[in-house]
């Protein structure tokens, strides 16, 4: 209890899993809190201050899936192991306690194992830091390696962190209480560092050192603000992992101005990543991704929540995608090798951090082994650029490949302490081990027959004792023979009893202490060859790294092709002008639910903004609700998003000038926790469209002013469209049920009017989904009532009130005089009953046909018969 106080008080803030042989033990208010978030049982050992002692405990060989319970509520936990066997603790003295450490402090940023983490996702664990007048951002995959800096103002920091979707942040002390409700709504864990952590001159010298370079310049131009953050992650992960940096790749500088800005509602707006249920399935990420590798599923997630706004990089992976498009059968064959590839980066990096087995050097085998197969199907192509450099990283490991492939298995085992991992024939003294401890009675036999021929006497044995051990035995009556020279000189007397005389020879001794040692002598050799195995893969891993980007690029490509020919998705013609014109445009996530339905197709839609030159370009959208408005929104916000990402986009033709920056004001949502109403959250989303768009942007608005009075309501729509047109100068799609704002298109040259078709029919309303030039004349809200199902006398009595309110309006404002003079609810007539009718004979007549079993005449006949009826 003593060390394990000891120890727990210099990890306050974790909990402690202690190790005790098979087993972490948690003691106190640990095990208290452990066994309720783990629904373990809480137990007692010993006493403290005359007081019993909380226990609890996890199995060790089971301990990863209680760790990752742990995490997801919140928890901190640190690993503390036995540091030496048992017996050297013993050898101190009786009441020496073994000495333990802790090695590794689990949190949700830092995580490596395979099953804490989601393969097709990044785990990232990002540093923000503030110098003087700058504030970056830094943010680390240690499961791959990946490691990145940007410059990112506070008010930019939510919507970065909305891109990255970090598991833990880590901040500054003094930062703490500002930035926790931003580091909060991105639903990231937040870690206070001290102030020394960003320290950036400290920083430069941690990241060099790391790096093992004079100066970062190497890597860029980093500010100091870029530098503090970098420095205060490698600082994190040093505390976290006691020493053990991880594998990281050098770091890359991002810059705002090359990717697509978009905030936190948009994305969540548009379901990019995660679907308003908070689940990936429904997300446009889910529609998309045929990606057959964990690695080409990451990049695909960066592309998605990082399109480019470089037109050369656009182009390059387009070119990529066409090419897969066009070479369907390289494209396929391609596709079956990717799905051999394991995950090359994870791999790396549990190794890198000393916490791999034996699967992860094979993994680095058969990922290397796949990428030379797929380097020869490409060998002969005539390559697009992307391509071309992707497959030139996947050559040049022949050497690497060679000694794996020696010295491992096929299938080995999870961990290196079971053995068994390398393959017969690398190396000679681990055979002889095994045979050792394998076949140790046949050895021991074949020294019998050895001795027996040597001496002559058939009667000799090799027998096992616990006290002798293994010796030579023979009959007292050819004792003589072996105790005179020459054999005396060979077999040394041990003792003699009644009826036999036992000897040992020097082979037969050290044959013995193989023997007996042979299992842990082969486990030693196996765990010196994985060291040595483990130092040849690290020695390679910029290249191995290289490789595995590769294979995911040549991933993304192709599966983006295989998308679009399952799709019917076409190649968009992206450049830097700010047209914005879609032919038969759908929406991706829409359509394949349709599909899944077996229901009607999808109904595409044109849509047209030009590219500014007489100024803003706005449709103003109308029709009634569920006539498929935000539908069409969103479809072509996506299809944008989705072109600049690099990917072809499902519509017939796509010439998409670049958007800067992409804004969403769709749906109502609260915020009750932070004292926000629907409506406030609906303007505090259009206050930053209208505060940061500028004239690339594309902002698609619904229904902006609905959740309060409708005059309000009216204008703050009014206001707001007017400065999208006037302000911001920028290309939006304006939906709204205000047809008082139709009028606009009239007034500002750079607005049109568009409405989604519908038809009415006996009462009922007809959704066609068909957006067309013009306005709506009406917003149908009645008939939309009526097939959402209120009662009948509901809607009896709303289509008398909106008759009642047209009429005071068409009257020159009598409205309200009309409104008073309107009957109350209860005295508003009931609906007729509709008078009971008896079965009709004519379709009485048609259910009782089988048009199958008809000859022609009878056909002929039967139509004469039903026109009787009717008639009749």
């Amino acid at each position: 209890m003593a060390q394990y106080l000891e120890i727990k008080d210099a990890h306050k803030d974790a909990l402690l899993f202690y190790r005790m042989g098979d087993f972490y033990e948690m003691f106190f208010d640990d095990a208290v809190a452990a066994s309720e978030a783990l629904d373990i049982a809480l137990t007692k050992r010993g006493k403290h201050a005359g007081e019993d002692i909380p226990m609890c405990g996890v199995p060790v060989h089971s301990a990863e899936g209680y760790l990752l319970t742990l995490i997801r509520k919140g928890f901190r936990v640190g690993v503390c192991e036995q540091m030496e066997d048992p017996a050297e603790a013993k050898k101190r003295g009786s009441k020496s306690v073994v000495r333990r450490e802790v090695v590794r402090l689990v949190t949700p940023g830092t995580l490596t194992e395979e099953s804490l983490l989601e393969a097709r996702r990044h785990n990232f664990l990002c540093a923000y830091a503030l110098v003087r007048d700058e504030a970056a951002l830094a943010w680390v995959d240690i499961s791959t390696g990946e490691f990145h800096a940007m410059l990112v103002p506070p008010v930019r920091l939510g919507p970065e962190l909305a891109r990255l979707m970090p598991s833990e942040v880590v901040v500054s002390e003094t930062q703490e209480h500002d930035l926790a409700e931003i580091v909060s709504e991105s639903g990231a864990a937040l870690t206070p560092l001290s102030r020394s952590a960003f320290d950036s001159a400290s920083a430069e010298k941690r990241l060099c050192a790391l790096f093992e370079v004079s100066s970062l310049d190497a890597f860029g131009q980093f500010s100091r603000a870029e530098v503090s953050a970098m420095g205060a992650v490698v600082e994190y992960l040093e505390i976290t992992q006691k020493g053990k940096l991880p594998l990281l790749r050098k770091p890359q500088r991002e810059a705002q101005a090359r990717v697509m800005q978009i905030d936190a509602a948009t994305r969540r707006n548009l379901e990019l990543t995660r679907a308003m249920t908070g689940t990936r399935a429904g997300s446009l990420l889910a529609a998309i991704d045929h990606t057959v590798t964990a690695a080409g599923a990451r990049l695909l997630e960066r592309r998605l929540s990082s399109p480019s706004r470089i037109l050369s990089a656009i182009h390059e992976r387009l070119d990529a995608v066409d090419f897969a498009v066009k070479q369907g059968r390289i494209c396929s064959s391609l596709r079956d090798d990717l799905r051999k590839v394991p995950d090359l980066d994870r791999a790396l990096s549990r190794l890198g951090l000393d916490r791999g087995g034996p699967r992860d050097l094979t993994a680095i085998r058969n990922g290397l082994e796949q990428a030379g197969q797929i380097s020869d199907r490409l060998a002969a192509l005539d390559l697009p650029p992307l391509l071309t450099q992707s497959a030139k990283a996947l050559v040049g490991h022949d050497e690497l490949l060679d000694l794996l492939d020696q010295a491992l298995v096929a299938e080995p085992p999870l961990l290196a302490r079971d053995g068994g991992f390398i393959a017969p024939g690398y190396d000679d003294e681990l055979d002889e081990m095994r045979q050792l401890r394998d076949e140790g009675r046949g050895v021991i036999a074949k020294m019998q027959a050895q001795y027996s021929q040597e001496t002559g006497i058939s009667a000799l044995k090799i027998k096992h004792n616990n006290v002798l051990g293994y010796f030579v035995e023979v009959t007292a009556t050819h004792a003589d023979k072996m105790l005179s020279e020459p054999l005396s000189d060979t077999f040394k007397h041990r003792q003699t009893t009644a009826n036999q005389v036992r000897f040992t020879t020097i082979p037969l001794s050290e044959m013995e202490t193989k023997i007996l040692n042979a299992g842990g002598r082969a486990l030693e050799i196996e765990k010196r060859l994985f060291e040595s195995l483990r130092h040849a893969i690290l020695s390679r891993a910029d290249q191995i790294g290289a490789a595995s980007h590769a294979l995911a690029e040549i991933d993304l490509s192709t599966s983006l092709a295989d998308l679009a020919r399952a799709e019917d998705w076409i190649r968009p013609n992206v450049d830097d002008s700010r047209r914005l014109h879609i032919e038969a445009g759908r929406h991706p996530v829409v359509e394949q639910a349709l599909k899944k339905q077996g229901g009607a197709p999808f109904i595409a839609n044109d849509c047209e903004l030009a590219d500014g030159s007489d100024g803003a370009d706005i449709w103003l959208l109308t029709g009634p609700n569920m006539a498929g408005k935000s539908t069409f929104l969103r479809q072509n916000a996506l299809i944008a998003l989705l072109a600049q990402m690099g990917s072809y986009v499902p519509a017939k033709k796509a010439e998409i000038g670049l958007v800067s920056q992409l804004f969403s004001r769709v749906g109502a949502s609260d915020d009750l926790a932070r004292g926000r109403s629907t409506f406030m959250v609906e303007m505090v989303e259009t206050a930053a469209i209208l505060n940061q768009s500028d004239d690339r942007a594309l902002v698609i608005l619904d229904e902006i002013g609905r959740g309060t009075a409708t005059y309000d309501g009216l204008s703050i729509a009014w206001a707001t469209l007017e400065h999208l047109h006037d302000v911001n100068k920028c290309r939006a799609l304006f939906a709204t049920h205000y047809h008082e704002m139709t009028n606009l298109a009239g007034k500002l040259p750079g607005v049109e009017n568009a409405t989604v078709a519908v038809k009415e029919f006996e009462g009922d309303v007809i959704f066609l989904h068909e957006v067309r030039k013009g306005a709506a004349d009406r917003s149908y809200g009645v008939q939309v009532a009526k097939l959402a199902g209120l009662p009948d006398a509901v809607v009896a009595r709303a289509r008398v009130v909106l008759d009642a309110l047209e009429k005071g309006e068409r009257e020159g404002g009598k409205k309200q005089a009309v409104i008073d003079d309107l009957p109350l609810f209860a005295a508003a007539p009931a609906p007729t009953p509709a008078p009971e009718i008896g079965p009709n004979p004519l379709e009485q007549r048609l259910e009782s046909i089988i048009p199958d079993e008809l000859s022609p005449r009878e056909a002929l006949n039967l139509i004469y018969e039903l026109k009787a009826l009717k008639s009749g």
